[in-house]
Order: C-alpha cells, then structure tokens, then sequence
C-alpha cells in the first residue's frame, strides 16, 4: 500500500522550506499520473555536495524522481556525515516510504539502521558506494560503478601510454590524492591502480593523502606534497574536484615551472570540466564514473513494483578520455 496520503501534509511543509543542503526537499513536477495519488514514495540519503559529479548525481535522482513519473522524492543531503544519513534513513522509517535508496558515506556501521528498515519491510536499495555487511540481504541490490576496474583502467593507460613515451623502463616517481578514506571510491580505484602498480617495479609510488574528493582538500595535500617531493612525475587524483584543486597547486609552486610537458595527471570522474582540461592539455586522461543513475534505480523499482527479482549487483558502462579522442565533438554533447 502506498503512503502517500499519510505524506501529503509532509509534501506541504517540505516544499515551502525549498531546497537547501542541510534539510529534507520533496520533489515533484507536472500533473500526477496516479489516481488518488498513488506515488510510489522514496526516501533518497545522499552523502553530500562536495564535487561536480555529486552534484550530478542527484540531479539525475531530482528529474527521474518526479510526481509525472509516479514517485514523491524526499531528499535528504548528509553533508558527508553518516550520522546525518543514519538519521535520515530512520527518517524515512519512521514516515513509511515504500524505497530507500542511499548513496553510503563510507562502508561500515550500517546494520542497525538496516535491520531497522528491513525490519519495517522497506527496500534499499544502495547506489554509488557499498556497505560492508554480514548479511546481504539487508539491501536489495547495489547500482553504480566499477571502482577497482575504474583504478585498474588507470594504471593500464599508464602502463600503454609510458611506453608509448619510451620511459617504460625508467623509475616512476608518482603520488595519490585518494578520496574520502573508506569509500567504496576510494578503496576501489586505489586497490585497481595498485593491481598494476605492483607489477611494476619501477614504478615508485611515494605517498598516499587525502583529499577527500573535494578541490579546497585536494589543493592543500597536493601543496604539501609539492614541498615534501621535488621529482614528482605522476599524480593519480580519485576525483575531478582533488585534480583541479592539485593543478591550483602546480600554479602556485616554483619548483614545477616548466615541466608541465612532462607531468602526467590522471583522474577519476569525467565531469565536462575535466574533459575540457584534457584537451587543454592540463590532464592527460580521465576515467568515467556515470553519475548519472537515477533511471537505472528507477527501471529496478518498477521491476520490484511488478514483483519480479533484480540482479543484486548493476554495474553501468563507462569509459575513459584522453587526447587521442575527438573530445570537441564528445563535449558538444555532454550533460554532466
């Protein structure tokens, strides 16, 4: 049975406190499609705003999610605090939406609140990153990205294009701004890349630092990375937004005058400003992370809807960039 009317007093209340970061938003446009107003209710915990892609992300759910395409979204931005998403998923508990979707802040300590929504016969549904649980079964199935293949992608570009550049046998001195510490993001594509890092003896990975996928964060590591290591040659950044904030850094320091030719930058996402980087030339390659999975989650409730059985694990296809590609055309129509 659907809870809609028990929310519709919620939806009023919601919808005049607009849609600020910290509170819970409803989204809805056009005319409803379900008579008596019938809508499927999801409760949607993101983790936060903190990069480009995030921002993508949930506007993909904000314009799937929509009252013409029989749901009532309620949003709640965790500003990258599970507390704030634990809170928001026993939120949604408690006002009896039929889904939850949660885009997991980091991996662990999430049972209780899972218990407590299987426990209330409440699908969820985990999009982006995992959870680290004894049971499975206290979510549905899991959407997003192939993290580790995502890191392994990476170090064998850079594998192809060393060679490519004759320093195939030289010694590598490289370093990586890693995401938030973990994420399923981070552990993934720092565990891929370092797949093949290890088949390379050569390749000298000096130092591991956080700048929790945001650029302010990755600005200050790469900054203090710049003063620790003169002869750095390879900078593997987790996110677009740790990338721009490194290459802010490169601007201001000195001693890297002059080697932008040599430099090589990889990152992880593929927003439109990274893509436009790489065929400026400031990043060499960059590898997709699709954001946008509102309808792939919205395709999985509809076949839940029918009462049919999802795969447990989706993975999205995605790709990679560099300056090989026509990246003038692939931009022309890039929606994120």
């Amino acid at each position: 049975m659907r809870k809609t009317t028990y929310l519709l007093p919620l939806l009023g209340i919601l919808l005049l406190s607009g849609c600020g970061t910290a509170g819970g938003t409803a989204e809805g446009s056009g005319e409803n499609p379900a008579a008596g107003g019938d809508l499927i209710t999801v409760g949607y915990a993101q983790i936060g705003s903190e990069s480009d892609w995030r921002i993508a992300n949930t506007q993909s759910f904000k314009d799937e999610f929509t009252e013409k395409n029989g749901y009532l979204l309620l949003f709640k931005d965790g500003q990258q605090k599970q507390e704030n998403q634990v809170k928001a998923v026993r939120d949604f508990i408690l006002r009896e939406v039929d889904y939850i979707i949660l885009d997991p802040v980091v991996e662990s300590g999430w049972e209780s609140a899972l218990e407590e929504a299987r426990s209330a016969g409440i699908p969820v549904i985990l999009t982006d990153r995992f959870v680290n649980v004894e049971d499975t079964d206290l979510y549905t199935c899991w959407v997003g990205s192939d993290f580790h293949e995502e890191g392994r992608k990476a170090g064998l570009w850079l594998e192809q294009y060393l060679k490519e550049q004759g320093r195939d046998e030289d010694e590598i001195h490289m370093v990586t701004l890693q995401g938030t510490m973990g994420s399923s993001a981070q552990i993934g594509r720092t565990e891929g890349f370092g797949e093949i890092l290890s088949e390379h003896e050569n390749w000298d990975m000096m130092a591991y630092e956080s700048g929790d996928f945001t650029l302010t964060k990755g600005q200050e590591v790469m900054k203090e990375l710049l003063g620790q290591y003169d002869d750095i040659e390879v900078i593997i950044c987790e996110n677009d937004n740790m990338a721009f904030g490194a290459l802010k850094a490169l601007e201001e320091d000195e001693t890297y005058k002059g080697r932008e030719d040599t430099l090589i930058i990889l990152s992880f996402d593929a927003v439109r400003s990274a893509l436009e980087m790489v065929q400026g030339g400031q990043i060499n390659a960059v590898f997709e992370c699709n954001p946008l999975l509102g309808p792939e989650i919205s395709d999985i409730i509809k076949t839940l809807e029918k009462g049919e059985k999802v795969d447990k694990i989706r993975y999205i296809d995605e790709t990679y960039f560099d300056q090989s590609m026509d990246l003038e055309t692939i931009l022309k129509t890039r929606t994120y």
